[in-house]
């Protein structure tokens, strides 16, 4: 019986470092149901994230179906980012999120919004006329939960009278439609494919 490495000869010790080789090796080699299991999950997050053909066609019928939408709201900045214009979709957001803050958030936060995409020359200025942009200043000074209302209804309106006229007639909405449609038939293709799998493997086993 061995009582230490030293006394092994020089075979054994080649043969333990292989074997100790190929165990580092296999403990590392991902498991083919867990790489499975991931792209499983990658496909589920994707399909989610998705919108359907019946989304799309309610984006296209108003512009309230659009933004009152996690995805279309997504989709709609994207197209406002390739048109530089993403800023508005960013306050109209903040907005919407400055209205959820507590009452000892509000001045702080209602400066941040401010100095973001109200004030002359902010990092994201919004297009907005003086007098609304000096009633907004006026009312961050006495911060409510109302004191972008002004501002923010009338970034929504150019949205909607502009930039959401030249969405609903991009190539990006035109792209979503036609991506539905090849997935369903990848879908319909795939369902053909198990099935006929299936019945190879039963005509086998049989």
């Amino acid at each position: 019986m061995c009582k230490g490495l030293a006394t092994l000869p020089a075979t054994c010790l080649k043969s333990a470092k292989v074997i100790k080789h190929k165990i580092s090796f296999l403990l590392q080699k991902p498991d083919p149901q867990a790489a499975d299991h991931k792209q499983s999950n990658e496909e589920s997050a994707a399909a989610e994230s998705t919108p359907t053909a019946s989304e799309v066609k309610k984006w296209e019928e108003s512009f309230s179906h659009l933004m009152n939408s996690q995805k279309g709201r997504t989709v709609f900045g994207n197209f406002l980012r390739s048109e530089f214009s993403e800023e508005n979709m960013d306050f109209w957001i903040a907005c919407e999120d400055y209205k959820k803050c507590s009452p000892l958030e509000l001045e702080t936060r209602a400066k941040q919004i401010y100095q973001q995409h109200v004030e002359a020359n902010a990092p994201n200025e919004v297009n907005i006329d003086a007098a609304t942009r000096e009633e907004t200043r006026q009312n961050v000074e006495k911060a409510s939960l109302s004191s972008f209302n002004k501002a923010q209804q009338m970034i929504y309106n150019l949205m909607e009278k502009d930039s959401y006229r030249r969405f609903i007639n991009s190539k990006l909405i035109q792209d979503l439609g036609q991506t539905q449609t090849t997935t369903v038939q990848e879908k319909n293709n795939k369902k053909k494919w198990d099935c006929a799998k299936n019945m190879q493997e039963l005509s086998a086993g049989a």
